[in-house]
């Protein structure tokens, strides 16, 4: 008798909440979109873990079992989030950094892996600090990149604290018929951390360009009009 096993990974069975989410900003907007909210499950007061439990180091407990994870108290609960800044536009390249932060007291991620897509993935310039290579899921599309820790370097994420986070910058080169920063293009269309599929913030919450919101001013011709009739009233 032979045996043909296949197996295979599944976030829906390995835990029943996400586990990291993702935020932006970028340099033409002061917003800065957080992750939305309980993105990874809200608990209960007695379940969550404050900020003065940095120093605690988990241990096993006498039957040997693993204590539970102590996920710093933020809005969005997640032991992971991911921080994409669109940073600098220059003539012909533009540069983003991405921040990876540990929320996790309690868990070094060791070995890490970030995959992110994005159409311009394909006119990747340079990557500082992470290892990086590009996946092909979909054969002649090149959209999609996995990232990882430079060895003895930013291999080893550390728990929540002062060093409970690793960053890069990525400089990517523009294609002239499909670059812009309108209508949130700039910014990753799915991020995954060590496989996990990351909460995204709703597309209606990602800065807008500046003069995104001149849609809603009055336009100087509609007030000039506006203010030409309000002199013809009066002067009746």
């Amino acid at each position: 008798v032979t045996w043909n096993v296949t197996c295979t990974y599944s976030q829906f069975l390995a835990q029943k909440t996400p586990t990291c989410c993702v935020s932006l900003s970028s340099f033409y907007n002061n917003t800065i979109v957080p992750c939305p909210t309980c993105s990874c499950g809200c608990k209960s007061n007695t379940t969550l873990s404050k900020p003065h439990l940095a120093s605690v180091v988990p241990n096993p407990g006498k039957n040997g079992l693993a204590v539970p994870p102590a996920v710093q108290c933020t809005h969005h609960m997640c032991p992971i989030r991911v921080h994409w800044h669109v940073k600098l536009n220059y003539k012909q390249y533009w540069r983003v950094k991405i921040t990876i932060t540990n929320f996790n007291y309690a868990m070094n991620y060791s070995q890490w892996n970030l995959v992110a897509q994005h159409p311009n993935f394909d006119n990747l310039t340079q990557i500082f600090s992470f290892n990086a290579k590009s996946l092909n899921p979909y054969a002649s599309i090149n959209d999609t990149m996995i990232m990882w820790g430079v060895k003895f370097y930013n291999d080893l994420l550390m728990q929540a604290g002062p060093t409970g986070n690793v960053q890069s910058e990525l400089l990517f080169q523009k294609e002239t018929e499909s670059f812009t920063f309108e209508k949130g293009w700039a910014f990753p269309r799915r991020i995954y951390f060590n496989g996990d599929n990351c909460v995204m913030p709703p597309p209606d919450a990602y800065p807008w360009l500046p003069n995104a919101s001149s849609r809603h001013i009055m336009s100087p011709s509609i007030l000039v009009t506006a203010v030409l009739s309000a002199l013809a009233f009066l002067l009746k």
